[in-house]
């Protein structure tokens, strides 16, 4: 699991690296102003349905399906599934676009309210709204491909594939900065821009399907006992991240009615990608794999021990990080985004955000792990309870706490939502299945906890000095401040987990030197 994790983890920090590069890109052009809010809008669109039908519940429909179906009647049969779905999603999700088109206008007003009440923002909304909706259908077809290669275990390309929409988008937007665009031009050229990384994304993992023996066959065959199964499964699973994407909607209608909030939200949980990506995406798409096989041949043992395993790697991994983007919030923010259009002023509204969401790392990437464990186990209903639960709890942060904190309430209402949503995730797999809370897994968090103080002290103390002695402006100053303090905790952490004979340390440390 290590190992494999690993090589995700490792593409997935290229991904990730190469994200941040573009949301450089895109603050250095837009800052936060009303062109990336409209933009952030626009996109969040189609993100909205990418999550619902791609990323979410067809991913997490697919991929068991896919391996029931490669095991009992073999590889051509699985591929022959995967042709299927694609030329059904062409054609359903053909018919979504067409409605998303007519109906943009409505759709911005109701997950932007407050764009009304700014002459024109509403209408550039609008306008890259229906620039970007063709992005559904590229990457849920990007997803239905990574679905088949991580189900047959090749990890590499569809950890790559991001990177590809990264790469894309990058050299896209220095053709924009070249060209000395207004920010209206540059808004729509990076709308057009994103389609063309979709298409990159999708187009990348082609190529290791086709080395494997997969060939495009479209078919027209909705009755399949498959894709019936991969319906059946999508339903409650739709049902469960629907209720992630009302909360989404719910942080937009509140953000909409403070100028900047919406970029100054995307810039913070940009950052926040990076860790769960690389913690809680890789991790997440290995256990799922695990998961299913073992649930498929009803092994719970096996199930119980990769879920307590995985769970105990990924609170080692995301618990210092936690502590590093609250203590290092502001460094990190000033050496990723502050540079034209973005204001010092912007550094400390996002890193402010970034703080708040932060403290529910270990939640978003704990649901990663959790909920594909009910999926396995043919109970998809249950993270539906759980991601109604954390809605809820969402909305009352917000309706308590925005007109005091603002923006900030949506940042803390996403985070303890997802507490909610992993606490309740936990107790429900306890009561059906058990076997977490008996084997440690409760001690383990706390000595990890205890473990991430040093290295939080010793790298607040060193970014504070590093501050008074050199200043925060100019690159060599924002790099010192934001990178020196970070692997100074990085080797602070690894020297008390080792020391304290942490298995997880133990597992990484003999898997770097395998590599080695």
């Amino acid at each position: 699991m290590v190992e494999a994790a690993g090589l995700i983890s490792g593409l997935t920090l290229v991904s990730r690296i190469l994200g941040l590069v573009r949301e450089q890109v895109f603050a250095a052009l837009l800052g936060a102003g009303l062109h990336a809010d409209a933009f952030q809008i626009a996109f969040r669109i189609p993100n909205l349905l990418r999550d619902l039908f791609a990323e979410g519940a067809l991913s997490a429909a697919f991929v068991p399906t896919y391996a029931r179906v490669q095991a009992e009647e073999g590889r051509e049969q699985a591929h022959r599934l995967g042709s299927r779905l694609l030329a059904l999603l062409a054609v359903v999700l053909g018919a979504l676009v067409g409605a998303g088109l007519l109906l943009a206008g409505p759709l911005v007003s109701a997950l932007a309210p407050g764009f009304d009440l700014v002459p024109g923002k509403a209408e550039i909304t609008v306008l890259l709204t229906r620039v970007m909706l063709p992005f559904l259908p590229l990457v849920s077809f990007a997803a239905v491909a990574m679905g088949m290669l991580n189900a047959e275990e090749r990890y590499a390309a569809p950890a790559f594939a991001p990177a590809m929409f990264n790469v894309v988008a990058i050299v896209w937007a220095a053709g924009l900065w070249a060209l000395g665009f207004a920010p209206e031009q540059v808004a729509l050229g990076w709308a057009v821009g994103t389609l063309l990384g979709g298409a990159a994304q999708f187009l990348v993992q082609v190529p290791p399907l086709v080395r494997g023996g997969w060939r495009f066959r479209p078919e027209w065959a909705p009755a399949d006992p498959a894709i019936r199964r991969i319906g059946a499964l999508m339903a409650p699973a739709t049902l469960g991240l629907a209720a992630v994407q009302v909360n989404i909607f719910v942080n937009s209608v509140f953000a909409s009615h403070e100028a900047g909030a919406v970029a100054w939200l995307n810039y913070a949980f940009r950052i926040l990608y990076l860790p769960i990506g690389l913690f809680g995406v890789a991790l997440g798409t290995i256990a799922t794999t695990g998961l299913a096989r073992r649930a498929a041949t009803g092994d719970l043992d096996g199930l119980r021990e990769t879920l307590r395993q995985t769970l105990r790697m990924l609170a080692f991994l995301t618990l210092p990080a936690t502590v590093g983007l609250v203590v290092l919030g502001a460094p990190i923010v000033r050496l990723v985004y502050q540079r034209g259009r973005f204001q010092p002023s912007d550094t400390d509204a996002t890193a402010a955000a970034l703080g708040l969401y932060a403290i529910g790392l270990l939640a978003y990437t704990g649901v990663k792990v959790l909920a594909p464990a009910f999926y396995a186990l043919g109970a998809p209903r249950v993270p539906l309870v759980a991601s109604v639960a954390a809605v809820l709890t969402n909305l009352a942060v917000n309706l308590a706490l925005f007109d005091r904190v603002g923006f900030r309430s949506v940042a803390l209402g996403t985070s303890l939502g997802s507490f909610v949503n992993v606490l309740v995730l936990l107790a429900l797999f306890e009561r059906r299945v058990g076997g977490l809370r008996a084997h440690g897994l409760g001690r383990a968090l706390v000595r990890i906890a205890a473990a991430t103080v040093p290295m939080g002290l010793l790298a607040w103390g060193a970014a504070r000095g590093l501050e008074s002695w050199l200043g925060t402006q100019g690159l060599a100053a924002q790099l010192a401040n934001g990178l020196l303090p970070v692997g100074l905790g990085v080797l602070a952490y690894a020297s008390v987990a080792l020391g304290s004979g942490f298995p997880e340390a133990r597992s990484i440390a003999s898997a770097l030197r395998r590599r080695r």
